[in-house]
């Protein structure tokens, strides 16, 4: 068996992605550069499911999504708040920074990595000084954040009403939108715009694709000149047909959902069977498709020489309890293509260490 939980990346591409990526290539020719057929019908798709217009762009990567996205919000002079451990604070090498020519990100500290109305407001009043601070433009949150919990429709919007009266644009990182949204049980309109989003970058990648990203704007003045960022950004891919087959075949019949709801389904399973093994913790629960337990760290390494697979992880924790010497701080992360075998695998061999 595979215990293979370092991350949802580490699987391959959904069976229907890849025919339709092979279907779309049995065409001889088509337009390029995002004017082919697959890519029309794949943004008239996504107008569907958000239950309104929107002017959505395709692209290859969640970090050139996010980092796209808000150099519509900010200018260099700008401020972007976002939380502390948040992937554009401290995994895309600056790419925010760089796409829109220098706005500073601020970080803000919470637990379980979320940002509340209030840690907002507390940040924007630091910004005292004028022309010799950056000037709040934007704010981003993960929609399911990088530990695994879900903002609750309320929790957004409450945030988005602050950033509002401040006159900030709010961002959605949405790399795993679709585990976010089965989570809460509520429709795709509900988590963004009915609750305040500006922008998302809507995340296909981790949950079937194979390389797959979309920039929404809903509120289109900011899709103004888009295309020129993402094409100087070096995301209009030439051949686009492919990006618009894939967005198809994720979204046809649900297929993006059903894929989420057994990644987040297997995360349950993990989660539930590690917190009945002694000295296991695992205070977030599994809110979506990641879970992170507090290992004895004999354990972990007992875990890792039977042939798992997983990432300690850095950061502040989980805030709500503390790791202490003898522990560790794991990320175990589940795919529509973990099996049943596996989670079972590794409840069994954290058991039997």
């Amino acid at each position: 068996w595979s215990m293979n939980f370092a991350s949802d990346n580490v699987y391959g591409v959904d069976d229907a992605i890849l025919a339709a990526i092979g279907a779309a290539n049995e065409t001889l020719t088509a337009p390029a550069y995002a004017t082919d057929d697959w890519s029309k019908r794949a943004e008239s798709m996504l107008n569907n499911v958000f239950e309104r217009e929107v002017s959505a762009y395709l692209v290859a990567s969640g970090t050139a999504a996010n980092g796209l996205a808000l150099s519509t919000m900010a200018q260099p002079f700008n401020a972007i708040l976002c939380h502390a451990d948040s992937h554009i604070n401290v995994d895309e090498c600056a790419a925010p920074e760089l796409f829109s020519g220098g706005a500073k990100l601020y970080g803000i500290d919470g637990a379980g990595n979320k940002l509340t109305a209030a840690s907002v407001e507390a940040m924007l009043a630091t910004f005292v000084r004028g022309e010799h601070n950056s000037k709040p433009a934007a704010l981003s949150i993960t929609q399911a954040t990088e530990l695994g919990t879900v903002y609750s429709l309320d929790e957004i919007a409450a945030i988005a009403r602050v950033a509002d009266g401040k006159g900030l644009k709010v961002h959605m990182d949405g790399a795993r939108f679709a585990n976010a949204l089965v989570s809460l049980d509520c429709t795709p309109a509900e988590m963004t715009w009915k609750a305040g989003i500006d922008a998302l970058s809507f995340g296909a990648t981790k949950n079937g694709a194979l390389a797959l990203e979309a920039v929404i704007f809903f509120d289109t003045a900011l899709a103004e000149d888009f295309t020129y960022r993402r094409m100087r950004g070096g995301q209009l891919l030439s051949k686009g047909r492919y990006l618009g087959a894939q967005m198809e075949a994720y979204l046809k019949d649900g297929r993006w959902l059903d894929n989420a709801r057994r990644a987040n389904a297997h995360a349950q399973r993990l989660a539930a069977g590690l917190a009945e093994v002694p000295g296991v913790r695992v205070p977030l629960g599994a809110e979506a498709n990641l879970v992170f337990p507090i290992l004895p760290r004999s354990l972990s390494d007992q875990l890792k020489a039977a042939g798992a697979v997983f990432h300690l992880w850095p950061g502040a924790g989980p805030v709500i309890d503390t790791v202490g010497e003898d522990e560790v701080f794991a990320r175990l992360v589940t795919s529509f293509a973990t099996r049943d075998e596996d989670v079972d695998a590794f409840i069994a061999a954290a058991r039997s260490a």
